[in-house]
């Protein structure tokens, strides 16, 4: 194979490097040299830097710490018309940057998540992704800064996302940069007993394993999942690359305890049968005659179960055992002559097999010829410990994305989601902050209807977190009507949901399921910051204060401050808000875990919360009615007090009652 032709002329010093780097790649980092490394390899003295230590370091890293600490003044705004069962659902749907994401929900979600699977950019050359994070600005500066407005703040087709191709600089530590801080906030809401599965392949899988080496603790790690499918990726002239991997860890890998899955009858058969089979390009035949054949509607895991009787599927194993000395005949059923044997003496005393006899569990050949084995049935073995090799096909979910007309490249199987949260999310909140099309949605809300058509209760709930990243304008889903991801992943969540109540049986209650999502977007404060001013005379610190006497932005709107005030209370956006005479009360039934110093909160679950919140005419009579109700806490708005003299008194009324109260 000929060399790529360069668009330029090469100097000497490029073809020298060129050169070296073949020579020496351990002197180089991200494609460029780095002079310290190269010193030290080729120096005859003993050159140590200036510190060494084992870890992953890059460009940048010591920024990622000052930004993982730097906190936002945004907030989310509900999107009730975006919504399915706003009022009543648990699910969540976000749109906004996760990172300014993550940080909002510390608070409310803080020890809360019981499981995270993200699909992040795989950092191949073509990805875009946001990392040049900055919270120190305005919604609408980052949209000017990122493209996303003109001069005049009109929209333009951007989204802000940036491309981190192969020849940057800084290739591999901008990734770095943008997953260091996501992860760790990501970390901060799993539960003690929960876990976090990351989809990657092999461009950033070295990098990522010592990444969360670093923030969850290399003895938190559970194990490297290799995902294999029937396509393989043809970019490599070397080897046809047909794998993936999940890297698992957990919050403490000690309180996880026994993982038992549901056998995938399928997928495990098609990985033991014969050729013939696996290269078969339709299988649904060959599904449909096996779904024909059990009494298994949620196929398990078909390991040597190739026998059936009455009872089901089962498997022939061995009834020899060695050292055995229980030597005897067992006579044939049909041939009534003893059935051959062999060196090793039988499992069972002559008394325990007659009774297995008894019972059907010894399985005969059709002569005495053949030696009797032991049946064992799949029913009671329907669970195994999960395997670090997975077989999913994701063409049924692309099959699905495109019969439904939602214009979604590569989406991820929805049986491998399906499988993953088996694994470890029976019951409790499971969050995605790189939703893409919403499979994980998907897949919680078929793994709830399936366990509910087996009358169990599904108990899982979703939050989903995506990015408005913009569609092309000559791309099928522009054409179609979504503008961007994010309102691709909503109508999948939509879509999905009514496929499936379509499909549930008439003994299944729809209604006992929750198929809705609420929609929160990522906005500004609805309250003014403040601004120090550039000069420090009077004048201008007073009109910097008259900003302040009323400090409600002119884009706030009343759902938006009872969500705000929410949020940093630490309730949760699933938390039921009811109004009452003049005033909002704030309810939560299953309090979340908050650290012993937080006076303000209440500690454990299934702790009921609430919080009254005033936001306009605060008088003695709404005070003595909300102290009647005795909030865990009453945040009222000091534009809502006549004067001083009325804050004054009201305070001093919540005190009297030994009530917390709060003005803003």
């Amino acid at each position: 194979m000929s060399n790529p032709i360069h668009p330029t002329s090469q100097t000497p010093q490029q073809i020298t490097l060129a050169k070296l780097k073949q020579l020496m790649p351990e002197a180089f980092s991200e494609g460029q040299l780095d002079i310290r490394k190269l010193t030290a390899l080729l120096s005859e003295q003993d050159i140590a830097p200036a510190q060494e230590a084992y870890g992953l370091s890059w460009a940048g890293k010591h920024q990622v710490y000052r930004e993982l600490k730097t906190p936002t003044s945004q907030t989310l705004v509900p999107a009730p018309d975006e919504s399915v069962d706003f009022d009543t659902s648990q699910n969540l749907f976000i749109e906004g940057d996760n990172l300014a994401v993550l940080k909002i929900l510390q608070k409310s979600y803080h020890s809360r998540i019981k499981m995270i699977y993200i699909d992040p950019p795989y950092n191949t050359g073509n990805d875009r992704f946001v990392y040049a994070d900055d919270f120190s600005e305005s919604i609408a500066d980052y949209k000017a800064r990122a493209g996303q407005t003109d001069a005049d703040g009109n929209l333009t087709h951007s989204d802000g996302m940036q491309s981190n191709r192969k020849e940057n600089g800084q290739y591999h530590s901008n990734w770095l940069n943008m997953m260091y801080p996501r992860l760790a906030l990501a970390k901060s809401l799993l539960r003690d007993d929960g876990v976090i599965f990351v989809s990657i392949d092999d461009n950033e899988v070295a990098n990522l394993r010592l990444l969360m080496d670093e923030i969850f603790g290399e003895e938190n790690f559970v194990a490297e999942i290799i995902v294999a499918s029937n396509s393989s990726k043809n970019n490599s002239q070397l080897v046809s690359v047909t794998h993936e991997y999940i890297l698992i860890y957990g919050k403490a890998k000690s309180n996880l305890g026994t993982w038992k899955v549901k056998k995938n009858f399928v997928d495990e058969f098609k990985s033991r049968a014969n050729a013939v089979f696996r290269n078969t390009s339709d299988n649904t035949e060959i599904v449909e005659e096996i779904r024909a054949l059990t009494k298994y509607p949620k196929f398990y895991e078909f390991d040597h179960y190739t026998n059936m009787d009455s009872k089901g599927l089962f498997h022939a194993g061995d009834l020899t055992a060695p050292n055995s000395k229980n030597f005897y005949d067992i006579i044939h059923p049909i041939t009534k002559k003893p059935c051959a044997t062999s060196t090793r003496g039988w499992a069972f005393s002559k008394e325990s097999l007659d009774a297995l006899i008894k019972e059907d569990m010894i399985a005969f050949g059709a002569t005495e010829e053949t030696i009797p084995r032991l049946k064992n049935y799949l029913e009671g073995n329907e669970k195994s410990t999960p395997r670090s090799i997975l077989f999913f096909d994701s063409q049924a979910s692309t099959k699905w994305i495109k019969k439904n007309k939602l214009h979604f490249s590569f989406p991820k199987s929805i049986e491998l989601l399906k499988h993953i949260i088996s694994i470890a999310c029976n019951e409790g909140i499971i969050l995605d902050f790189f939703a893409g099309s919403s499979t994980t949605a998907h897949a919680v809300m078929a793994l709830n209807a399936e366990e509910a058509e087996n009358g169990e209760a599904g108990k899982r709930k979703f939050i989903m977190v995506q990015i408005p990243e913009a569609t092309e304008a000559d791309s099928e889903a522009y054409k179609a009507g979504f503008s961007n991801i994010a309102e691709i992943s909503k109508e999948r969540i939509r879509r999905a949901a009514a496929h499936i109540t379509s499909e549930l049986p008439e003994s299944v209650d729809s209604k006992a399921l929750d198929f809705g999502f609420k929609a929160y977007k990522l906005a500004d404060s609805n309250f003014i910051p403040w601004q120090q001013p550039a000069n420090y005379d009077a004048d201008s610190l007073m009109a910097q204060l008259e900003k302040h006497l009323d400090p409600i932005s002119d884009n706030a709107t009343t759902d938006g401050i009872i969500t705000e005030l929410m949020l940093k209370e630490g309730y949760t956006l699933t938390a039921t808000v009811s109004e009452a005479d003049g005033y909002y009360l704030v309810t939560q039934n299953d309090a979340l875990q908050y650290s012993n110093d937080d006076a303000d909160s209440s500690e454990g679950t299934g702790i009921s919360m609430s919080l009254a919140i005033v936001l306009d005419d605060m008088t003695t009579s709404k005070a003595t009615q909300i102290i009647t109700t005795a909030p865990n806490k009453t945040l009222i708005m000091d534009r809502a007090f006549s004067d001083d003299a009325n804050k004054a008194n009201i305070v001093l009324q919540f005190e009297d009652a030994g009530l917390v109260v709060g003005c803003v």
